[in-house]
């Protein structure tokens, strides 16, 4: 009985003894959050790094690795990203796979340990515009973030200064940027490696887990309709809702067109491309074509007015360092609304705006063309009223809206009817010579 009672004690013990075991081990692997620097940096992306810091000190985690492939994107969002790698408790690794350029430059630099894959390259981050006070405050920027990490300022510098002299790296006058080896070699990288695999083993990071770090819904969704593609779908989508509006009247393709619209602006609003203003005008330019469609067709100064602060408000929304973008996405959107119109106005012909400028085609029963008047040429009359050259006058006893040919005529004075065209009747005042 006690030899028992031993072995289960001895047991427990060893059951107890395994799970503080499995525990510490699992304590001691502490994770390494792997944040994706891909594609352009918005306010998407800010938003995503700053959570994913967050996550990294809370989990005590043993390393933050940056995975950078951009093009660059908003300066602003490169500082929130650089401000919060600056706030980590652990050791921030930037493997640079193919590019860092702009405002991903920056943020790479923000690491404590860069590495980069044979063939990548860092720098171009002259800011757009390129003003003294822009290029002076960037550069600061940027020299200060590599001072923090021991790196060379003026190499930094002449990331985004073309006037700092580096000739081993650069010619005079032009923006630096350096590939792998003469980034090792400035002491811009600290390593080379081909795979994010082999930089996390040169750091001794390859058996512990990884905790890739995602997108939410909302930051995706601002992230890929921003993208230039979706962007000149959703212009287009907008446009073509707006002018089959115009061909139908019934609502439903408006409702589609100011839907896409609305997904566009919010969009870029929400990645941080833009502000309020670009809302406001992209509102003003809706009602303006929407009050030109429905309101007072045919007048054109509402339309004109609002097209021109729909066209300000997508130029707006891609921000000045992506101008050049914003033209690229109107123009395809353009020609994507003229080849998807052109084949609704083939298989919609009758064109419901054009029916409320001109008589229909044929006759409902509470509408009825203006009456045959050319039964009046010759007849004479009196004028009504004053004609300037408008006017009414009385003629074989009906009072008939008429027009002169631009003189004045005063009220009672006798006119003549000389010619009818269509439903305006052009008359003169007897004592005058006849037209005819």
């Amino acid at each position: 009985m006690r030899l028992t009672w031993l072995h289960r004690w001895l047991a427990f013990a060893l059951l107890v003894w395994g799970v503080c075991g499995l525990a510490f081990a699992a304590a001691a692997q502490r994770p390494v959050v792997v944040i994706p620097i891909e594609g352009t940096v918005d306010d998407g992306m800010a938003h995503m790094v700053e959570r994913s810091v967050d996550v990294a000190n809370r989990e005590k985690a043993a390393a933050i690795v940056l995975d950078v492939n951009s093009p660059g994107g908003l300066v602003e969002a490169a500082f929130r990203i650089r401000d919060a790698l600056f706030s980590a408790q652990e050791p921030v690794i930037a493997y640079v796979g193919r590019r860092a350029y702009s405002a991903a430059a920056l943020i790479t630099l923000a690491a404590n340990r860069i590495v980069m894959a044979p063939g990548a390259s860092i720098g171009a981050a002259e800011p757009i515009p390129s003003t003294a006070k822009m290029v002076s405050a960037l550069r600061g920027e940027f020299e200060s973030t590599a001072l923090r990490n021991h790196r060379s300022a003026p190499i930094a510098g002449a990331m985004v200064d073309k006037n700092v002299d580096l000739p081993q790296y650069k010619r005079t006058g032009a923006i630096l940027t350096l590939n792998t080896d003469d980034a090792v070699r400035a002491g811009i990288a600290d390593a080379t490696a081909p795979t994010l695999d082999a930089a996390l083993a040169q750091s001794h990071l390859s058996n512990d887990p990884r905790s890739a770090q995602t997108y939410t819904w909302a930051e995706e969704v601002a992230r890929f309709a921003t993208s230039p593609e979706v962007s000149a779908l959703l212009l287009s989508l907008g446009m073509l809702g707006l002018l089959i509006e115009m061909q139908t009247l019934h609502g439903i393709a408006g409702v589609i067109g100011i839907a896409s619209l609305g997904l566009f602006f919010g969009s870029h609003v929400y990645a941080g491309f833009s502000n309020g203003l670009v809302i406001v005008l992209a509102v003003v330019g809706i009602l303006g074509i929407l009050w030109e469609l429905h309101v007072v067709p045919g007048h054109g100064i509402p339309g004109i007015l609002g097209a021109i602060c729909l066209l300000l408000a997508v130029l707006f929304a891609f921000g000045l360092p992506f101008f050049f973008v914003a033209i690229e996405t109107i123009a395809t959107s353009i020609v994507l609304t003229v080849i998807c119109f052109t084949l609704v106005v083939r298989a919609v012909p009758e064109n419901a705006w054009g029916r409320r400028l001109a008589l229909s085609a044929a006759q409902g029963p509470d509408y009825v063309a203006s009456a045959d008047l050319s039964a009046l040429r010759g007849r004479t009359g009196a004028a009504a009223t004053y004609l300037r050259p408008a006017g009414i006058a009385a003629i074989d006893g009906r009072r008939i809206d008429v027009l002169t040919e631009g003189e004045f005529i005063a009220q009672g004075t006798p006119v003549r009817v000389v010619r009818v065209e269509g439903a305006r009747v052009f008359v003169e005042a007897i004592d005058l010579p006849s037209y005819q």
